[in-house]
C-alpha cells in the first residue's frame, strides 16, 4: 500500500483545515486597517456597539477627534457626461417631434370634424327637402282623390291610409283585429257592415 501513499504511520498530525485558516489569516492580516468603521444605524446593537466595538455618536464632538471620514469625490467620467448631454438632446428632439405630430393630428381632426359637420348638414337639408316634396306630393294626391269620391270606395281609401304590414308596426298596441275588420270591409263593404 505504500505505492498509493497510504502510509498513515509516517504522516505528522497536521489538520488541513487549521493549515488553511492560518494561510488565510496571514493573507488578510493588513485588511483590518483599511475597512472604514460602520455607521451607527447599520448593524449596531442597542447599547451603541457593533460587534462589541463602541461606535462614535454624532452628538459627541470630542469622540470624533482624530476620526476623519474620507469624502469620496465622485467625478463623472467624460463618456457618461457626454452620454447624458446626448440623451438630453435626443429627448428634447423627441419632445419637439411629438408636439409637432400632436399639432398635425389636431389640425387633421379639426378638418375631419368640419367635413363631417358639412356632410351632416347637407344630409339633413336633403332629407328635409325630400320630406317636404313627398309631403307636397302626398297632399296633392290626397286632394285629387277627395275630389273623386265614389260611393262604396270609402273603405278602400281608409285601407290606403292604414299600414297593414305587422313588422313595421310602431305602436305597442295590438291592432290586428282592427286590421282584419278593415280588410274585410275593403273586400266586401256591404257584407261586412251587416256582420258588425
Amino acid at each position: 500500500m505504500n505505492a498509493f501513499g497510504d502510509n498513515f504511520e509516517q504522516q505528522s498530525e497536521v489538520d488541513p483545515a487549521a493549515e488553511f485558516l492560518a494561510r488565510e489569516q496571514n493573507a488578510l492580516a493588513g485588511l483590518e486597517d483599511e475597512i472604514p468603521p460602520v455607521a451607527a444605524g447599520a448593524g449596531a446593537s442597542a447599547n451603541g456597539s457593533v460587534n462589541g466595538d463602541p461606535v462614535p455618536k454624532a452628538d459627541d464632538n470630542d469622540d470624533f477627534a482624530g476620526f476623519t471620514v474620507p469624502k469620496q469625490v465622485t467625478e463623472e467620467p467624460e463618456k457618461i457626461r457626454k452620454w447624458r448631454e446626448d440623451q438630453k438632446a435626443r429627448l428634447e428632439e423627441k419632445d419637439r417631434e411629438e408636439e409637432r405630430k400632436k399639432d398635425e393630428l389636431r389640425e387633421q381632426a379639426r378638418k375631419e370634424l368640419e367635413d363631417w359637420y358639412k356632410h351632416h348638414e347637407e344630409t339633413i337639408s336633403k332629407t328635409k327637402s325630400a320630406n317636404r316634396e313627398s309631403a307636397k306630393n302626398a297632399e296633392k294626391q290626397f286632394v285629387a282623390e277627395t275630389d273623386e269620391i265614389e260611393p262604396g270606395t270609402e273603405w278602400e281609401r281608409i285601407a290606403k291610409l292604414c299600414d297593414f304590414n305587422p313588422k313595421t308596426n310602431k305602436s305597442n298596441k295590438d291592432i290586428s283585429r282592427m286590421r282584419s275588420i278593415i280588410l274585410q270591409l275593403k273586400q266586401n263593404p256591404l257584407q261586412a257592415t251587416k256582420k258588425v
